[in-house]
């Protein structure tokens, strides 16, 4: 099985706790690799994003990440405006694209009245679709970095779109904590990869072209079992001509699933 491989997530340590936790009880060792930090816009994202629910008077508020739940609820209580901001959602329709997203918002103690089965911008799209949303108005907080693929799917179905950027993000800067991946990955000792976002992508390949060529880089990854978290992550690697497997449930939990299985399928030959 997967008893003594070492397995990278690009997670930093407290965010890959989940998937600590699923390879540990396998007997795997697990280096988490802080890939992306986020770069705020500041204060000033409240204050935007409160004025966009009143302008566009939207009928579904759309979160896409954890991250930005975070984000937006920890800097409207720097500028005391959480209970504004709580408010101005709880009168739109919340929708969450997957169970980390729907657990940060009800901390926040924001009722969340849908989440997709499948955990990515189409499954947002098949929710809004069975709601027969046609003519509706969409707030989406996310990413400077993101795709337009939900914006244009959702404006295909004939909803009214407005994303607002609360953040962008770059290559994380202090990678002493790449140390024990980097020798591993020298001595070709690293039997898995799991990447969690295209941006985690990006930001993976300019962390490592700092000790390797592109070329030889890849040439490393084609000797591992690289699993991407959804299909966007794939698309991203597939750019660099990297072979990977893309999760059947877009979590963690279905990215341990797949090295579960091919790491099991490959024992079997």
């Amino acid at each position: 099985m997967i008893q003594g491989k070492n397995i990278a997530i690009t997670r930093s340590k407290d965010d890959s706790k989940e998937f600590i936790d699923l390879m540990t009880a396998e007997k795997a060792n697990v280096l988490p690799l802080p890939t992306i930090e986020l770069v705020s816009k500041g204060k000033k994202i409240v204050e935007e994003f409160l004025s966009a629910l009143e302008k566009e008077n939207p009928d579904f508020s759309v979160f896409m990440s954890s991250k930005a739940v975070t984000l937006l609820f920890d800097t409207a209580k720097k500028i005391s405006k959480f209970e504004t901001l709580q408010l101005a959602i709880a009168n739109t329709i919340v929708i969450a694209v997957g169970p980390k997203t729907k657990e940060a918002l009800e901390k926040e103690k924001i009722k969340v009245a849908y989440m997709p089965e499948r955990y990515s911008s189409v499954g947002i799209g098949e929710v809004l679709s069975k709601l027969n949303a046609v003519g509706k108005k969409v707030i989406v907080p996310r990413s400077g970095a993101s795709t337009p693929f939900l914006k244009k799917l959702l404006e295909k179905i004939g909803l009214h779109v407005y994303e607002l950027y609360l953040y962008d993000v770059c290559a994380f800067r202090d990678t002493s904590q790449w140390n024990e991946f980097r020798q591993l990955f020298s001595e070709n000792k690293i039997h898995g990869i799991v990447f969690t976002s295209a941006s985690s992508v990006r930001a993976f390949f300019e962390i490592m072209e700092k000790d390797y060529q592109q070329n030889n880089l890849i040439n490393f990854l084609h000797k591992i079992m690289v699993v991407s978290i959804g299909p966007f992550t794939a698309d991203e690697l597939k750019k660099y001509n990297v072979e990977n497997q893309i999760a059947d449930v877009h979590t963690v939990a279905g990215s341990f699933d797949v090295i579960l299985r091919e790491f099991s399928l490959a024992e079997a030959i």
